[in-house]
């Protein structure tokens, strides 16, 4: 995609010293520009964050995650430094009149001093292994990658500036880049991130070499070597890009579009800019497509499908939607854009409180600030399509009508147990009514050891036996790996129905005794989201059970079970709804799944209910359907 069709010797960057991506501090004209409501509030969030300590570091925390597997004790506050500068960076580039700048040098001075950049749960990759960091080794993980490119747009954006607080600030950025980012990403090929092992990457490829560009291109001051570092970042990304469903679907899932998909068009826009667009690769169909995949997956308002490791809430950066929608040509990503511009209000035109929490990135946001005229010029309007089939990673989005979130929505997945981020989910799937979440998938929590090692399909939200109607057989449960994944799907659509069919029976082991297990999910619109399962056993079972997650109130009567609406979250309701299911068949009892997790407490509250149905001695072979309809 990138470094075959574009080799060494055919394309130019423009110099360092000239490429001027955004304007500078010492634009002033730029600056001053933007919307009065934007400055003031910039700038009252700078005036917020200079009566805030610097958080403090400790190896005892750097160590949590080894000792306990916690990472939130040192992530806190680590994000919460490069938050602090990146506010106030942007506040004295409203002002230009120094009075952040102390401040901001204070948080440079802190990150340099810091013993490496990577987080403790990515420094495994030391050739000292988990613990404390190895300052002779230093590790590009994502987010040293990210607090590069940070000091490197600060640096672009103030400039000389710093050396009136001291001019020993600059040569020290630069100084700690080449050390612990450029020096070592030139020298190593290893990083399994990378891509150069011949391994499928996920997300770090893109978000890492989105950062290692920018760094690039704004800090490296030899020009041969900056050239020989901008291509094998396109070596690097085409390890990324080339194996990419060419459907343009994440199987990371919608949340980690914004890292996937998204640090790509980060990647795009940077080669394009510093080459004057001698690179630019928006043509090809496989671009496109992966940047429409967020807006196919868009439940309506921040409600995304959440299948793997993604959070059923979503907030798409409003300026990488756009500007993807710009350069494909896509009215449907731009609307998309504008909405989230309006959701997350980034013209402050009704907020007048200081906005302190984590900021997104400077790479980010100043394109951002400069399109903010054209980006709320196009009519927030989502396209919420009526149906979506992404054939190789085997998603099925349907919905009652196009562009509008009223009546049924499902959406249902088959794949394999080995996807990225990869949940036990093969078959399953979620529903939700007039908007609201009715049949749900929990989404995951929040990240620790035990979440990416061997204990990992421990955790409940990654089970098959806690997603929508996957059997349990006696016991046994899908299980994690390539292997381990649907057969026959079949998917078929017209104006009355959306239909998706599969076998899931090859997402078990032969302890589940499944010889086939062919499921059919079917949307007839304005009517009801109907569930077939057609089965055959290898051998008799003593039950097969099967379970549905809902934030709802739960009733069970004789062949129904009733879900009634139900406050959770932060203001949030749940939909309304009816299951209707074989009585002579299946009891039925319901189980509280308690969260304590915030992470996932921000999304469901504090509790899931979690519908079970349970089959006693079934046949060898049978048939059963369930019904969900609109109460």
């Amino acid at each position: 995609m990138l470094h075959q069709k574009y080799p060494l010797d055919t394309w130019t960057l423009v110099p360092r010293a000239e490429w001027r991506p955004y304007p500078t501090l010492a634009d002033r004209a730029a600056w001053e520009g933007l919307p009065d409501t934007v400055r003031a509030a910039y700038l009252a969030q700078g005036e917020a964050l200079q009566k805030e300590e610097w958080p403090l570091l400790l190896a005892v925390r750097y160590l949590d995650f080894a000792r306990d597997g916690n990472r939130v004790r040192y992530e806190e506050p680590y994000f919460r430094r490069r938050s602090m500068l990146i506010g106030l960076t942007i506040a004295e580039c409203m002002e230009a009149q120094g009075r952040f700048l102390d401040d901001i040098v204070n948080g440079i001075w802190l990150i340099c001093e810091e013993s490496s950049w990577c987080v403790p749960a990515h420094i495994r990759a030391q050739r000292a292994g988990m613990g404390l960091p190895d300052t002779t080794e230093p590790i590009i993980d994502l987010f040293a990658a990210e607090t590069s490119a940070l000091l490197a747009w600060l640096d672009y954006l103030l400039g000389e500036r710093l050396d009136e607080v001291s001019p020993l600030v600059r040569p020290r950025i630069a100084r700690e880049i080449d050390v612990r980012i450029l020096t070592p990403y030139l020298q190593r090929d290893d990083w399994s991130w990378m891509g150069f092992g011949g391994n499928r990457v996920n997300n770090w490829n893109p978000w890492i070499n989105s950062n290692i560009l920018a760094t690039t291109l704004l800090m490296e001051t030899d020009e041969a070597r900056r050239k020989a570092t901008v291509f094998k970042a396109m070596r690097s990304i085409d390890c990324f890009v080339d194996p990419y469903p060419k459907d343009g679907g994440c199987d990371e899932g919608p949340g980690y579009w914004g890292r996937a998909g998204a640090s790509l068009l980060d990647c795009l826009e940077l080669l394009r800019s510093a080459s004057e667009g001698q690179i630019d690769v928006y043509d090809e169909p496989l671009i496109q497509e992966i940047g429409r995949f967020i807006y196919r997956v868009q439940i309506d308002g921040d409600y995304f499908v959440d299948f793997a490791d993604a959070s059923a809430i979503v907030m798409p950066s409003p300026g990488v939607v756009f500007r993807y929608g710009q350069r494909i040509g896509d009215e449907g990503l731009m609307r998309l854009g504008a909405w989230g511009a309006v959701k997350q209000d980034l013209l402050y035109r009704t907020s007048k409180q200081a906005k302190t929490e984590r900021l997104e990135s400077l790479g980010r946001t100043l394109p951002t600030l400069f399109m903010l005229d054209e980006l709320l010029t196009v009519p927030p309007h989502p396209p919420l399509p009526r149906d979506v089939w992404l054939p190789e990673i085997q998603v099925m989005v349907a919905r009652d009508r196009d562009g509008s979130s009223e009546g049924l929505y499902v959406a249902a997945k088959g794949g394999h147990n080995a996807e990225s981020h990869n949940h036990n989910d093969v078959g399953s799937f979620l529903v939700y009514v007039d908007g609201r979440p009715l049949i749900v998938d929990a989404g995951v929590g929040t990240y620790t050891r035990q979440t990416f090692g061997p204990e990992r399909y421990t955790i409940w939200t990654m089970r098959s036996d806690y997603h929508s109607l996957l059997p349990t057989v006696d016991g046994a449960v899908q299980l994690p790996g390539h292997e381990f994944a649907a057969r026959e799907v079949g998917y078929q659509v017209n104006e009355e129905l959306s239909r998706f069919s599969l076998d899931i029976a090859g997402a078990y082991g032969p302890e589940a005794k499944l010889q086939r297990y062919l499921r059919t999910i079917t949307l007839k619109r304005g009517q009801a989201v109907e569930v077939t399962d057609r089965y055959a056993l290898t051998a008799p079972a003593d039950e097969i059970t099967l379970c549905l997650l809902t934030p709802c109130t739960v009733e069970v009567r004789e062949g129904e079970v009733v879900f009634s609406e139900a406050a959770f979250g932060e203001g949030r309701r749940s939909g309304t709804g009816v299951v209707t299911y074989d009585a002579a068949r299946f009891t039925v009892s319901i189980q509280v799944i308690p969260i304590t997790d915030t992470r996932m407490g921000g999304v469901w509250g504090d509790h899931l209910n979690r519908v079970l149905f349970t089959a006693q001695n079934p046949p060898l072979q049978g048939e059963w359907t369930f019904s969900i309809r609109q109460a």
